[in-house]
């Protein structure tokens, strides 16, 4: 469990810097008009990689159904409650758990395996990773980090 904490937290470290660099005054800018917003984007990519392991957690997609109630944070602190939760969640999943098969058919259309669906948040993060360097490039900002931080 703790290389996947430590694949994880390597590229959730990246998103937190990026999102450091967003001022609240440009929390509604879209790079395009049929983009997400930049707060859209954010909290999607924070609440989604907590919800898909969740799912691995209590074996079935009902995270995916759940309305997420966060307090009135900031974009960055968004990041840090979220990043916290999941962290606590990967820790605490076992192998019986990351085992399983999951019915994921409602929502993806098949059966996955909790295994799969650790690996499915990482990317979904890595891809919406790829469109926030976009976003941030936009707003300005030339000093980036590179794409993932190893430890």
């Amino acid at each position: 469990m703790s290389q996947l904490l430590k694949h994880f937290l390597s590229h959730r470290i990246v998103t937190n810097e990026l999102v450091k660099k967003i001022e609240e005054s440009n929390y509604s800018y879209k790079p395009t008009e049929t983009s997400m917003s930049t707060e859209k984007l954010v909290t999607h990519m924070y609440t989604s990689f907590y919800k898909f392991i969740k799912t691995v957690k209590v074996g079935n997609g009902s995270p995916f159904m759940e309305k997420l109630e966060h307090p009135e944070f900031n974009l960055s602190q968004l990041g840090e409650h979220y990043t916290e939760l999941s962290k606590e969640l990967l820790e605490s999943l076992t192998e019986d758990e990351l085992n399983r098969d999951i019915d994921m058919t409602k929502i993806f259309g098949i059966n996955v395996t909790g295994h799969q669906m650790v690996q499915t948040a990482i990317e979904h993060e890595i891809h919406h990773k790829g469109n926030l360097f976009v976003y941030v490039r936009e707003l300005g900002h030339t000093e980036l980090p590179l794409y993932m931080r190893v430890k």
